[in-house]
């Protein structure tokens, strides 16, 4: 393998790994640019980062050494990939270039590819066997490894199916069916992304609560990255509404039930409360039993200090997701728990009406339709809604976060609104029973007389 150590390929985009140089500190060395670029070896450089096709094809022909490394230990490869010369790239690999040599900081081809977000360039030399690097979480010293780290080995995808709006994927792991969810290679150059990952990661560690999916582990060893959490084959609430409509009123506030509780455990979190974000009905997925979890907390926060937050850049609505963010989400105003509140209102009000909220207007519009302090239409017959609901409702989604109640506040008033229900219908059924059994009725409605009363006593 040949070497030039006086020269260095600085045209066009420099290594990923490479530190900011100190003015001087190689000026024992030559820089070259195209202009310069004499020697064959170098000018296999030069083209490479010029896309020039026929060029490269010439110097190669002629003699040129398709693995010559620089004073840096660049190739031409690390060039083009760097470019995102797709084709360049294909053909040095096919005159033989290696294609995982490594830079003097150690970045590879596929680590610039992957730093300057040249997907085309990643899947052809991924193709031709190149190495994926280690994870943003990768640690050198073994005792450093999380406890809840996953071998990745252990995850068989076979017959994987997506749930969830399609960011986890069911897998098997250990003989048991889990929900995974990965992290794509571009995490590795987007700081935000790692952030989140992390983020979520210190969250799912944190929550144990029978309405909350169980966080099993996760991958942040190598890559991909992922996040396992137990999967539930009965589905999310989403899918469950599209299949039933209208719920009943007691079913509705049995769900509602389960939610609020989820939720009560997040704000109550210590030290901080956790902000859930997205709480609607595709983050909620039902139980073997039926009931309901939280889920998905990719973009969750923890509360600290003044236990008020602010959107680092604002809202676009791009889903149905966006008919469940509270109005001061998309104003970019400081928020805090009551936004979960405000989105906890408008899924129990869908339970009772059937449809989505404000379901004639387009994503787009509904925040905008919040932010006027609009709210979704009760178009449900009265009796579906049992005394007190529709005031509760209400109260959720106010406009004035301070004046919306805590979930610690609402679950009683969900239990008393369901337990009205019950006596209600145990008052109008159980006399009608009697009647029917005994063909009288007696003073006290019950159907049968005194005398029997007595005996049973």
């Amino acid at each position: 393998m040949e070497s030039m150590p006086n020269v260095r390929f600085m045209l066009g985009r420099q290594s990923s790994m490479a530190p900011d140089r100190v003015s001087g500190s190689d000026s024992e060395h030559e820089e070259v640019n195209g202009a310069e670029a004499i020697d064959p070896r170098v000018r296999l450089m030069f083209f490479s980062s010029e896309g020039d096709l026929e060029g490269i094809k010439e110097l190669l022909d002629s003699g040129t050494a398709v693995n010559f490394k620089d004073i840096d230990n660049r190739t031409a490869l690390h060039v083009a990939a760097c470019q995102g010369f797709c084709d360049v790239a294909e053909l040095l690999l096919e005159r033989g270039a290696e294609v995982d040599p490594k830079d003097r900081w150690g970045s590879t081809p596929l680590a610039d590819a992957i730093h300057y977000k040249n997907h085309d360039v990643i899947k052809l030399l991924e193709k031709h066997g190149a190495k994926p690097l280690m994870a943003p979480m990768h640690v050198q010293n073994a005792r450093e490894v999380p406890e809840y780290e996953i071998d990745p080995k252990e995850l068989d995808f076979t017959n994987s199916i997506d749930i969830t709006k399609g960011t986890f994927i069911m897998a098997s792991w250990r003989g048991t069916q889990v929900a995974v969810k990965k992290l794509g290679d571009e995490v590795f150059t987007d700081e935000e992304k790692v952030r989140a990952f992390r983020d979520e990661l210190e969250l799912l560690q944190k929550i144990r609560h029978p309405n909350v999916v169980q966080f099993l582990g996760a991958v942040t060893q190598s890559s991909p990255m992922m996040i396992v959490t137990e999967y539930l084959p009965k589905g999310d609430l989403r899918a469950f509404l599209k299949r039933k409509g209208a719920l009943k009123p007691t079913a509705a506030l049995i769900f509602a039930r389960d939610i609020a509780r989820g939720m009560n455990y997040l704000h109550e979190n210590k030290p901080e409360p956790i902000i859930h974000m997205d709480l609607e009905p595709s983050n909620i997925l039902r139980d073997d039993s039926g009931h309901l979890k939280v889920a998905d907390f990719g973009i969750s926060k923890l509360l600290k200090g003044t236990g008020k937050v602010k959107q680092e850049k604002l809202m676009t609505c791009q889903d149905t997701a966006c008919r469940y963010f509270a109005p001061e989400v998309f104003k970019n105003e400081e928020y805090d728990t009551k936004v979960d509140v405000f989105s906890f209102a408008l899924i129990l009000q869908e339970m009772i009406e059937g449809c989505l909220p404000f379901s004639a207007k387009r994503e787009n519009d509904v925040p905008k339709a919040y932010a006027a302090k609009a709210r979704p239409p009760f178009n449900a017959p009265s009796k579906k809604y049992a005394h007190g609901l529709k005031e509760l409702i209400m109260e959720c989604w106010h406009e004035n976060p301070a004046r919306r109640p805590t979930f610690r506040q609402i679950i009683p008033r969900l239990e008393s609104i369901h337990s009205s229900i019950n006596h209600k219908w145990r008052w109008k059924v159980r006399p009608l029973k009697c009647f029917q059994k005994t063909g009288s009725w007696n003073s006290e409605g019950s159907g049968t007389s005194s005398r029997d009363r007595s005996s049973r006593i």
